[in-house]
């Protein structure tokens, strides 16, 4: 095993130098062109290309994952409800980048009341309303339209506008707004 493992070392290594000497002999050099590198080939018929999209912008989505969702932490702080204090979110740079922004997030859809969900990391008996786990680990749901009907634990993938909130301890911590189902209807 050994020995296979030296010769092709050592293979690749005279090749790698073989290559670059015969390089450095041919004195070969790149030339610069203005033909652009990938032209359209002659006999196909001239297409223009996602015509319908060329109005649009593309926007790129980032995908969220509930491992950086949970990366805050929490202080104490009194508020006009709770003046003995009350647990507020200190979110990361990394999430307040993305408020606003257009997401992608993939949990598991737990009902608040008959036209309410949560996407949730975890499936429903073992939410944070249970103990199971943190506020951090649910997102509200606000969706585009009207709102569809789902099922309890239905894992889903949903791309909206990712929103955070740092204030208000009566609301969810993290929203997706405007929200479609792109995976698991």
């Amino acid at each position: 095993m050994r020995k296979t493992y030296y010769f092709s070392i050592a293979l690749f290594v005279f090749f790698i130098f073989s290559d670059a000497t015969f390089l450095q002999k041919q004195n070969l050099t790149i030339k610069e062109s203005n033909s652009p590198a990938v032209q359209r080939a002659s006999f196909l018929p001239e297409i223009k290309a996602f015509s319908k999209f060329e109005s649009k912008s593309f926007v790129a989505i980032d995908t969220l994952n509930w491992k950086l969702l949970g990366a805050i932490k929490f202080v104490k702080k009194p508020s006009k409800t709770y003046p003995d204090g009350v647990m507020f979110p200190i979110i990361n740079s990394t999430l307040k980048a993305k408020n606003k922004k257009r997401i992608a997030m993939s949990g598991f859809i737990v009902p608040i009341d008959n036209t309410t969900y949560a996407l949730s990391k975890n499936v429903f008996a073992a939410c944070f309303f249970c103990g199971q786990a943190g506020p951090e680990t649910i997102m509200g749901i606000k969706f585009r339209g009207s709102t569809p009907k789902l099922k309890t634990d239905q894992y889903v993938t949903l791309e909206g506008n990712f929103r955070i909130n740092e204030n208000d301890v009566e609301d969810w911590i993290y929203h997706i707004e405007d929200a479609v189902i792109v995976k698991g209807k």
